[in-house]
């Protein structure tokens, strides 16, 4: 096991890290906050939603919970500016120069995350887009879907976008800071492929939704391929603060690299204990070189549900 688990609060971890000793961050942090507050945590569990949308069925398809960014007030719009700015200023320190943040986004909310960590001294790197067609948006507006056949009251989603950061380089040229610290760029496919800015993707497979039931559990495809990228000549630290179901460390694992994860939430760390391995050893040979999605038949997904059992108690949702 090359992987680090804390049950803390990143703040407070971050502080008593040693300073130049990450490389690199893969994260998806709760830039709603409040939808992973205790209070909003306990309406999910019990199905009463609160901020959190509970979508009903259609053509047989239950769609995810999702958090409703758009009932949020403007003093909290810049409470998310203020916490990412904050946040940005604690990680920081512990950054090498040249290493690169990726944070998942939401296209509603990615510039207060994009003002707030540059106000903490990051460069804005743009974003890689995650591109997939889910469930969310696209309604007719809520009550009156009779009358108004013809509305939307958003685009049906097809993408999300991943953030991208970086801590200044501290030498003069990308090429001599990568020689000191191993970071300034981002690691490509293969030498004749680069990094895109966009990755075909998908929902997240059964196969790995079996095994952790977080509300926004991201697939090993995409976060192998953000994971691999991280780290430009394949060595050095990545961190998660906001661990969450562990997907991003299980991505690590696979792909071969140190990692470390911080988790708040005493249910979610447990739980992404038991899920880290499990969602790691899915796909062998899936280690973010390339764009070509893993093929799942059957004969894995029944083993994926068997091996989930034991996680499976401690899902979240289990009344």
């Amino acid at each position: 096991m090359s992987y680090e688990i804390y049950h803390a609060d990143c703040f407070d971890w971050l502080g008593e890290r040693q300073p130049d000793s990450v490389h690199g961050v893969l994260t998806d942090p709760p830039y709603g906050l409040i939808e992973f507050s205790r209070k909003e945590l306990e309406k999910l569990r019990n199905g009463r939603g609160g901020v959190w949308r509970l979508p009903p069925t259609i053509g047989g398809n239950t769609r995810d919970p999702l958090p409703r960014f758009t009932i949020l007030s403007e003093k909290e719009k810049q409470n998310l500016r203020e916490y990412m700015r904050d946040f940005g200023i604690a990680l920081m320190p512990v950054l090498t120069p040249g290493a690169h943040v990726i944070v998942a986004g939401h296209p509603m909310l990615q510039h207060l995350v994009q003002t707030g960590m540059s106000e903490a001294g990051f460069e804005v790197r743009g974003a890689i887009m995650r591109l997939y067609t889910s469930f969310r948006g696209g309604d007719r507006p809520k009550g009156a879907e009779r009358e108004f056949e013809e509305v939307c009251v958003t685009p049906r989603s097809a993408c999300e976008p991943w953030m991208l950061f970086r801590k200044p380089i501290s030498e003069r040229t990308v090429a001599e800071n990568l020689r000191r610290w191993g970071t300034g760029g981002l690691r490509r496919l293969s030498k004749d492929k680069p990094l895109a800015e966009a990755i075909p993707s998908t929902r997240t497979p059964d196969l790995e939704s079996a095994i952790s039931h977080h509300p926004c559990l991201k697939p090993q495809h995409l976060l192998r391929i953000l994971m691999r990228a991280l780290l430009p000549l394949g060595q050095g630290i990545v961190l998660d603060p906001f661990l969450g179901s562990g997907s991003s460390l299980a991505a690590a694992e696979a792909v071969g690299y140190e990692s470390i994860g911080i988790e708040l939430d005493e249910d979610y760390f447990k739980a992404a204990k038991l899920a880290i391995p499990k969602l790691a050893s899915l796909y062998p040979g899936c280690i973010g070189e390339s764009m070509e999605l893993p093929k799942t038949d059957a004969s894995n997904t029944r083993q994926s549900r068997n091996n989930a059992k034991d996680t499976t108690q401690l899902s979240l949702f289990t009344q």
